[in-house]
């Protein structure tokens, strides 16, 4: 009903950057919270940056100051600017999003397929 496609992801040298993309497409009625999350190995999933549909953003602190979460919710779409990067962001991310879908009253959350990001020199 919902699919979730994230893009940007890559290997970059650290003090890079790097801008992931998800869009959200399908019976999308309303999207209510869109965020990131990432995943390294061993690690759990841990949130990264969320923005709820009016803008406001919740960061990480491991990632305050060097990443930005934006969205464009008449593509409902979700960016994450990742500057500065470190090699301990190196991780799978996820992109998450809350959505109501047509003839329903529910948000359901639904997730992508995760994008490699790669952190080395």
């Amino acid at each position: 009903q919902v699919q979730l496609v994230e893009s940007g992801g890559g290997l970059v040298q650290p003090e890079g950057s790097l801008r992931l993309s998800c869009a959200a497409s399908g019976s999308v009625a309303h999207i209510n919270v869109m965020g990131w999350y990432r995943q390294a190995p061993g690690k759990q999933r841990e949130l990264v940056a969320t923005s709820t549909s009016t803008g406001n953003p919740n960061y990480a602190d491991s990632v305050k100051g060097r990443f930005t979460i934006s969205r464009d919710n008449a593509k409902n779409t979700v960016y994450l600017q990742m500057n500065s990067l470190k090699p301990e962001d190196t991780a799978v991310y996820f992109c998450s999003a809350r959505v109501r879908i047509i003839s329903s009253y529910n948000y359901n959350d639904y997730w992508g397929q995760g994008t490699q990001v790669t952190v080395s020199s």
